[in-house]
């Protein structure tokens, strides 16, 4: 394992996930019986989702691995909460399946046992399933989906929010869902227009759906190129927007991650870097004033990386993608003061928040790139409250494991 860069994180081990090296972005942990388990989603195939013993961090053991059913579907994100786990699926194709989600009874980690599957596919030229889901409080999955009865404007607007209870995890049931009007057919708002140059455009629709038990009468979506949205769920039935940040243009689109610290009113918001070598610069890591909901106002932004300029000539991805989302389970970090980003070629970077106005980079990780591919493509990372860093690259590298070094404290 050789390292290019490695500031106040240790690398401590790496897995390759039994040839199947390309993690996605869906990272959830339990602990039972003294035991800690890894789940993590895969970008694309052979895999859906793996297992890990992390109990012991200098040397994660694979334990299990759900292989996908075909090449033309991907099960990139996944979400955990006490004994369930549900994962994502969504087809390359149109009308493809599976398209929908998986529920596992993780009650025995590591013999995950099928409940039912949430079914939202269909014989049509738009419905492909869900991209992401999170299930922070074991009752409502919150999703980006797409519905054979949602026929949008334009092609890449085909996903919505989604909300499903999941009281009885073996009926989920659909509760609630919202969009922008105008994203569909037969809204009586016109078509949605398009800003964003066709280059760099990927649609009017959600990414990350986070709604956190502190208030589960609010959600939070990256809504890719139509910017950061929030919504009021208290009637799960009828969600109301709050308000919206759209900063597409001038900057280029696709608005990520929306995570909310409640205790401070800020918003940290990630957009995704997804041009090579990076043509869609600048996608940066935001910090949001949310004091006024009403009114959300970008203060800062994340340092780039202060070696930037010679790892921009390495090819592939770079700008930021996700960050450690506080998940609510035991064992998770919960960051109030520090943000741990991903930058996919430019690796992995912490930071401390503590003055929002002035963020500074604490702590840095970057492999050397694995054989084969341009550029790392570090783009997941999950963080337990050890102070152990999981990095997740989405094409070989797979999974790295850290120890923060650095004097000042996670929190």
């Amino acid at each position: 394992m050789s390292v290019r860069i490695a500031h106040n994180l240790k690398l401590l081990a790496q897995h390759t996930a039994g040839g199947a090296p390309n993690l996605g972005e869906g990272m959830a942990m339990k602990i039972k019986d003294g035991r800690r388990y890894m789940y993590i989603a895969h970008e694309h195939g052979p895999a859906a989702f793996s297992i890990f013993d992390v109990t012991e961090p200098s040397d994660p053991k694979m334990l299990w691995q759900k292989p996908l059913p075909h090449n033309r579907v991907r099960g990139n994100s996944l979400a955990m909460h006490g004994d369930l786990l549900l994962m994502a699926y969504q087809a390359y194709d149109p009308g493809g399946k599976p398209a929908g989600f998986q529920v596992y009874d993780i009650s025995k980690p590591a013999e995950p046992r099928e409940i039912t599957f949430f079914d939202l596919s269909g014989a049509d030229d738009h419905s492909v399933g869900v991209h992401y889901v999170s299930f922070m409080d074991g009752r409502y999955a919150h999703l980006c989906a797409s519905h054979p009865d949602f026929v949008p404007n334009h092609k890449d607007d085909n996903q919505f929010y989604m909300i499903v209870d999941l009281a009885d995890p073996s009926k989920p049931t659909e509760a609630g869902r919202w969009w922008l009007p105008g994203q569909r057919k037969g809204d009586k708002e016109p078509p949605l227009e398009h800003h964003v140059p066709p280059a760099l455009h990927f649609g009017m629709r959600p990414h990350h759906t986070l709604s956190y038990p502190e208030r589960p009468d609010r959600a939070y979506i990256g809504y890719i190129d139509a910017g950061i949205i929030i919504l009021d769920i208290t009637d799960k039935a009828r969600p109301k927007m709050i308000s919206r940040l759209d900063y597409h243009p001038p900057f280029p689109g696709f608005t990520h991650t929306v995570l909310p610290l409640f205790n401070r009113d800020l918003l940290v918001v990630t957009d995704e870097a997804t041009g090579d070598h990076g043509l869609d610069w600048p996608k940066r890591c935001w910090m949001v004033d949310l004091r006024l909901e009403t009114n959300p106002v970008m203060i800062s932004s994340l340092p780039t990386p202060r070696d930037f300029g010679d790892l921009h000539k390495v090819g592939g991805r770079i700008g930021a993608h996700n960050i450690h989302e506080n998940e609510t389970e035991p064992g998770a970090a919960k960051l109030e003061n520090t943000v741990a980003s991903t930058w996919f070629s430019a690796g992995l970077r912490i930071y401390d928040i503590t003055d929002p106005y002035r963020p500074e980079e604490i702590a840095a990780f970057l492999p050397e790139t694995p054989q084969g591919q341009r550029g790392c493509r570090i783009s997941d990372v999950f963080v337990d409250d050890r102070s152990i860093v999981y990095a997740a690259d989405r094409a070989k590298g797979g999974l790295y494991v850290l120890e923060y070094i650095g004097k000042r404290p996670l929190n």
